[in-house]
């Protein structure tokens, strides 16, 4: 008699099951297959089981949809990681992770709809003489990861053709839709119809062909966000991961894991060689390539870069709002000119504070105590955090006086000002204007038009924005905002931002950073160009805090209120006593609820696995109000 254990795509762990005798000869771990539980019959995947079946009555799983396995061996494998490093059931990892169309297949409907409406990009020339260490990798079959720094995301993406040609079943990840839709539009004559593309917001009726597709051997390039990672590919040549350092692949809902890593892994279990590429790769990469886990390349082509101006805003007049006297000026030239400009600023809405001059009172969110943001379209105040709306106040709420003002600006004052100084209608790229995915496409069409000269917006609109998108100017106008939270990464997250916009202006063109802390190493580095440097003076701060990756760190999220994080404390203090708590600190959920945060740092990650495996243990009936987030940062 033989037994399996099957995984369904809900929050279980897998369940043994017997082997009907007619799929005794059949039946192989990774097949789809039909089995009971509890009242119904569910869709599940055959797991290898090595250890002796439980006692007991055992029923017989159903029924084998299709003649083969959908998931690899390396998949499985992948399936079985996950559970373990994350500290979740493999049932959730199918839910969140795997396409559902492996389990129920959907017809497509007849639609004329392409892929992306805004276009694809003309690829760079690259001379092999330029990355003749990246081909030379391709002769390696075997698992080993690489991390190409690359000189610009241009170059990153003209590389990929090269990959095409010596890779025939590839994984090509990308962090945002927008981004996943050109390279797929991008690469379509490059490959002679066997790619296809999976994310989010694909149909289910076309993601469902293309898993079919791929299942049949019919699709072998696969290109998407986290739903290509799990695509259910056979013999997988290499995964190539671009943008690396993007924080749009660390996952903040559901099962909390960073794509990338999940990436090196599959690439590990698939035995496939593993390619990281970004113009600025993150912290933890470079440190893993100079530790000489990864091996680092460096392309030898160096283009011809914008030059960044640093205006000291200790000494520099204001004009506007937000717009020193040398951002005006160059602002009101290049309009005058009819170039093309963005302006950044982090923060969305009109004015960021409501304060009162007589008593220093601020207007702040009732829940999370937190300055309101003034928003004068609909006239209201709002917390970025929670979502609570109030109506803009007469007089001030602690002290009764009228003598109000508006402190801040954000991307409503910004347009005004635009609008008011230089008769233009900026368009305003932020989480307001952009609040649904349909409202995304229409701005990202909006924006790759002939009109769209000036657009003003957040870091969402860095994100969002396509490489093919050329400005003359960038301007970041509160520099200081991204440099000043209390995150250790701060300094890493504010080197990408400014230095993403090279992609978005023109070689000849021109990055200003307004900034009150012009002497930040940062700016220097940034300016020079000299990446690794800022990494390596960022490395040795983090040794000597001892945050990542010099230690790890895990999140636990409590739903409970009351004394339960003392609790909790106490027992991780009697399990493992190598374990540095942070907290607990609170904070406000989406849905404005209390959520209680306690931080366990350690240099082994092993010891946290084991200290969080026992707290699970010790408080299974409360499991449901307890989240893990590994590696948070």
């Amino acid at each position: 008699m033989r037994y399996f254990d099957i995984v369904f795509p809900i929050n279980l762990t897998p369940l043994t099951y017997r082997c009907p005798k007619a799929f005794d000869r059949t039946a192989q771990p990774g097949m789809v297959v039909s089995a009971p539980l509890k009242n119904k019959i569910m869709k599940g995947i055959l797991l290898e089981r090595k250890d002796p079946p439980p006692e007991g009555a055992i029923k017989y799983f159903n029924e084998i949809h299709g003649e083969s396995a959908v998931l690899s061996k390396g998949l499985l494998k992948l399936l079985r990681w996950l559970s373990d490093y994350y500290i979740t059931t493999e049932g959730s990892i199918v839910m969140h992770s795997f396409p559902r169309e492996l389990f129920e297949k959907i017809l497509m409907r007849k639609t004329k709809k392409n892929i992306s409406s805004y276009g694809s990009i003309d690829f760079m020339d690259i001379s092999d003489d330029d990355i003749t260490d990246i081909t030379e990798s391709f002769s390696i079959a075997n698992y080993h990861t690489f991390l190409i720094h690359a000189p610009s995301l241009l170059f990153a993406y003209s590389l990929l053709p090269t990959f095409l040609k010596k890779h025939k079943t590839i994984i090509i990840l990308l962090p945002e839709v927008s981004h996943a839709n050109l390279i797929f539009n991008s690469l379509k004559d490059h490959c002679k119809g066997n790619i296809c593309i999976l994310h989010g917001e694909i149909s289910k009726g076309r993601r469902s062909a293309y898993i079919e597709g791929i299942l049949s051997g019919k699709y072998t390039v696969v290109i998407g966000t986290r739903f290509a990672l799990f695509a259910p590919l056979k013999n997988v040549h290499s995964i190539v991961v671009l943008n690396e350092n993007s924080s749009s692949y660390k996952l903040e809902e559901g099962i909390r894991y960073n794509l990338r890593d999940v990436a090196v892994m599959r690439g590990f279990m698939e035995k496939a060689p593993v390619y990281l590429l970004s113009a600025n790769p993150s912290v933890d990469s470079y440190s893993n390539a100079l530790a000489g886990k990864y091996t680092l390349l460096r392309p030898s082509f160096r283009p011809k870069r914008p030059r960044f101006t640093i205006i000291d805003m200790r000494f520099e007049k204001i004009i506007k709002p937000m717009f020193s006297r040398s951002v005006y000026i160059t602002s009101r030239n290049r309009i005058k000119e009819g170039k093309r400009i963005i302006f950044v600023i982090n923060r969305r809405g009109y004015t960021t504070l409501f304060h009162c001059l007589d008593c220093d009172h601020i207007e702040s969110c009732s829940h999370c105590n937190i300055p309101l943001i003034l928003h004068k379209n609909d006239a209201s105040l709002k917390c970025h955090y929670c979502g609570e709306l109030r109506e803009v106040p007469e007089r001030c709420s602690r002290c009764a006086s009228y003598n109000l003002e508006l402190l801040g600006a954000g991307t409503q004052k910004i347009q005004e000002v635009l609008r008011d100084s230089f008769g233009i209608k900026a368009i305003r790229f932020d989480s307001d204007t952009a609040k649904k995915k349909a409202g995304i496409q229409d701005l990202l069409q909006i924006v790759s038009s002939d009109s769209s000269k000036v657009i003003v917006g957040t870091k969402m609109m860095t994100r969002k924005i396509s490489i093919s998108e050329k400005f003359s100017l960038a301007v970041v106008l509160n520099a200081d905002s991204y440099l000043n939270i209390p995150d250790f990464r701060a300094q890493e997250k504010a080197f990408v931002e400014f230095h993403s916009l090279l992609d978005l202006v023109d070689s000849s063109g021109e990055i200003i950073i307004q900034t009150r802390f012009p002497q930040n190493p940062l700016f220097r580095h940034l300016k020079a160009g000299d990446y690794e440097s800022f990494v390596r003076e960022e490395l040795l701060i983090r040794k000597e805090l001892q945050y990542p990756p010099h230690s790890r760190l895990l999140k636990i999220i409590l739903s409970e209120n009351g004394t339960m994080a003392d609790r909790i404390i106490k027992s991780i203090h009697d399990c493992e006593k190598n374990i540095e708590i942070l907290g607990p600190t609170v904070q406000k959920s989406r849905n404005r609820a209390d959520e209680i945060i306690i931080m366990l740092k350690s240099r082994d990650r092993q010891t946290l696995n084991r200290a969080m495996k026992s707290l699970l243990l010790e408080y299974a009936e409360l499991k449901n109000s307890i989240k893990v987030d590994r590696d948070p940062f």
